[in-house]
């Protein structure tokens, strides 16, 4: 096995970290922003969007931070769309282009890229039943029925109504898996009112099943009253026999209908039973048998020019490629919680539903934004815009990101070319992946699609980087890699140094880190091992950890 000169290069490390990702830096002045950014969208609505967050840099007295330089904007929009850092090629190509409509046409491509549809695929199906699968639940069926969606942009509403609908066999209808995912324990479907609620329409009432909210307006009632549309169905378990052992198995899960109807009771807090029937937003929906609630459900969450299911998506999506959203949480929206932009957030709501709610407009708008191309360095005059301390976010820089486990994966496959994931299906390359994935879900303890599935730096995740199997395999020099390939071709150390910079960090070194690196390779008195921890190093270090 092959030793490591750690201490050489933790030390690299410690020098990338203190430069890389250092938040020092000059405001945009006003000078520079007496001409309007544009990536080369022809959009007014991109105009609409910058206003609006201008609007705020005024009103709160900082200046923005400059725009980000091209290497670390096109790093940034590989890992936000595709889910994957740019290929060293890509990154010179993009560099070099003087047309200047390059970041919009960028943004096209990758949004017609196949890994966009991996990459959102992976989003929803973490948020939609999480990342450890459910006893009883296909994560191939609910994969399959998703990436069918965002292969073919279906309108999000639609998207929507079929998993809130849905039933049947759970791989013959994937959406069927969403439901099944709540429906682990025998509770009246009181899990999958919380998780709609919370994902679809970016409200939390699960709190008040039991009592009325203590800190906002959501009551008791509401709770049950959204439950009673999702009393009308049940899981059915079916087991088969082994031809081998002649034992019962596991065969498939399904959802039914059942003949519920009636209103819905429950107790309160001072043990009266009360009655709750399926109202949403005061339309009331009959109870009897002969009425699907859960598709009049369907329909009243997508009636309006704005409603909730348009403002939940485009404040989470927000979230998503800004690193907050105009809320926090993202799904908490209500009066207790204000958004940082109400009129930006409303706007976008009501112009996704105009676009029929086409998720990739969405996407292109937020890329195409002012905000989003700004560095994440920041300076004096906007150090104040630190959501991180509990500062309403102004979106005058970037905001660094936590990498996804799914996008640390799949960047060190595209950095180091290493156990390539084997193209001949997606099924087949997904199983790879997630064999992989699991030495960090069991190490991190990540069963669920939230924050703490993501790489924070804390000790355990740093020893599964430094020390884990992903990582050595993915500095290995042995015939076939990329080191190996990068070693073999022409050039000097140096030119080899900005190799590495340049397949691992997006960027081409500055002078102190080329004589930093040149040190490291000089003082070794074995070279292969020098680059080998070289490579480690640029791995570890915060720059390519965090998406930024």
């Amino acid at each position: 096995m092959r030793r490591f000169s750690k201490q050489l290069s933790v030390v690299f490390t410690l020098l990338l970290c203190a430069s890389a990702l250092s938040p020092a830096v000059n405001a945009a002045g006003p000078e520079s922003r007496t001409k309007a950014f544009s990536t080369g969208a022809f959009d007014p609505f991109i105009d609409f969007i910058n206003q609006r967050v201008r609007q705020g840099w005024e009103d709160n007295e900082v200046d923005p931070s400059p725009v980000a330089s091209d290497e670390e904007w096109i790093r940034r929009v590989h890992l936000d769309l595709i889910g994957q850092i740019p290929s060293a090629e890509t990154v010179e190509k993009f560099v070099k282009d003087r047309d200047p409509a390059k970041r919009s046409k960028v943004i096209d491509q990758l949004l017609d890229d196949p890994g966009y549809v991996q990459n959102f695929t992976n989003v929803w199906t973490n948020l939609l039943i999480g990342r450890r699968t459910p006893r009883r639940v296909s994560r191939n069926g609910m994969q399959k029925f998703l990436r069918e969606a965002f292969a073919k942009n279906r309108p999000w509403d639609e998207t929507v109504q079929d998993l809130v609908t849905a039933e049947g066999h759970f791989e013959e209808n994937g959406a069927v898996n969403y439901l099944l995912a709540q429906m682990q324990n025998n509770d009246e479907a009181v899990q999958v009112t919380a998780a709609t609620t919370r994902l679809f329409l970016g409200i939390q009432v699960q709190c008040t099943q039991c009592h009325n909210h203590p800190f906002n307006d959501w009551k008791q009632n509401q709770f049950w009253e959204y439950n009673s549309f999702f009393r009308q169905m049940r899981r059915v378990n079916h087991r088969k026999t082994d031809p081998k052992t002649g034992r019962q198995v596991d065969d498939y899960s399904e959802i039914v209908a059942t003949g519920f109807d009636g209103p819905v009771y429950y107790e309160k807090r001072s043990g009266l039973m009360q009655v709750a029937y399926p109202i949403f937003e005061e339309v009331k929906v009959s109870p009897d048998s002969g009425v699907e609630r859960r598709k009049e459900f369907s329909k009243l969450i997508v009636k309006g020019d704005r409603p909730l299911i348009a403002t939940a998506i485009v404040n989470r999506m927000w979230g998503y490629f800004m690193g907050y959203g105009f809320t926090r949480p993202v799904d908490d929206m209500g009066p207790h919680n204000p958004a940082s932009h109400p009129e930006l957030l409303n706007k976008m709501a009501e112009e996704l539903v105009k676009k029929d709610y086409d998720l990739k407009q969405l996407a292109r708008w937020i890329c195409n934004s002012e905000a989003y191309n700004l560095t994440s360095q920041y300076g004096g005059k906007n150090e104040i815009d630190s959501p991180e301390r509990g500062e309403t976010p102004l979106f005058s820089h970037m905001y660094v990101k936590n990498m996804t486990a799914e996008q640390l994966y799949d960047s060190l496959i595209v950095a180091t070319g290493a156990h390539k994931s084997g193209q001949s299906n997606w099924e087949r390359a997904e199983q790879q992946r997630r064999q992989w994935m699991n030495q960090f879900m069991v190490a991190f303890d990540t069963d669920s699609g939230d924050d703490t599935t993501t790489f924070n730096g804390t000790i355990p995740q740093a020893l599964m980087m430094m020390n884990g199997e992903l990582t050595k395999n993915a500095i290995s020099a042995e015939s076939g890699s990329y080191l190996n390939q990068m070693l073999l071709s022409k050039g000097n150390d140096q030119d080899k140094i900005r190799k590495m910079f340049l397949s691992t960090l997006s960027r081409y070194p500055d002078r102190r880190e080329v004589t930093s690196a040149q040190r490291l390779i000089a003082r070794s008195p074995d070279k292969l091992a020098a680059y080998q921890d070289l490579y480690w190093a640029l791995l570890n270090s915060n720059e390519f950890i965090f998406n930024h």
